[in-house]
């Protein structure tokens, strides 16, 4: 009888332990999910894509090919979280700066602190380097334009549901004399149900 309990017993705590273990599932990187319905890697990629396809497909890039007859030279600056949670801004930033790269239109140089570092090498090497081999100070490309810009939102709530609205506005800057030529904007609306998100 007292075997037989012990079996229970034994059954028991093994569907509790199975049922309380960590369950992982790999997912492809592609595969849209929206868990919370806050910002995710969907909304970076996705807005990142058409707003640097839009930029590209403006007037402004042609003008400047066939007043200089080059590509210009982009640099991404900063890009404000303003809206109500925690937004990690560097990966939009990354993106943006993939696509900027990828399409083969424009010329793309360093942020500041990855020059910063390149910097500190190219010093090195004017002293430890073979004359071969050895990078010049002076010789790099400076940037024509900046991208900057901000994501705001605005959050409707009534009970446990709520719209999210995501805008983020870019703006290209001449570097030369501040002109902007360019401005984009980007929303993102969500209604999220039973919601445990707070503003």
């Amino acid at each position: 009888m007292q075997s037989k309990k012990n079996i229970f017993l034994a059954a028991l705590v093994a569907i509790f332990v199975s049922a309380c273990s960590t369950s992982v599932e790999r997912l492809d990187a592609e595969k849209e999910v929206d868990l919370s319905g806050a910002w995710n890697d969907s909304d970076s990629q996705l807005v990142a894509k058409e707003m640097i396809e839009d930029s590209l497909s403006r007037a402004w890039l042609k003008n400047f090919v066939t007043a200089s007859g080059d590509q210009p030279v982009v640099i991404v600056g900063k890009i404000k979280n303003l809206s109500h949670e925690h937004i990690n801004t560097n990966t939009f930033i990354a993106n943006m700066e993939r696509e900027l790269i990828n399409s083969g239109e424009v010329q793309f140089v360093a942020s500041a602190a990855a020059r910063n570092e390149i910097r500190d090498e190219r010093s090195d090497q004017d002293l430890h380097a073979s004359e071969e081999t050895r990078k010049e100070m002076g010789q790099e490309y400076g940037a024509d334009f900046m991208m900057q810009g901000q994501i705001n939102t605005i959050i409707d709530i009534d009970g446990k549901t709520q719209v999210r609205y995501y805008q983020v506005n870019l703006e290209l800057i001449s570097i030369k004399d501040n002109r902007k030529v360019w401005i984009g904007e980007k929303k993102i609306k969500k209604l999220i149900k039973n919601s445990k998100l707070r503003e």
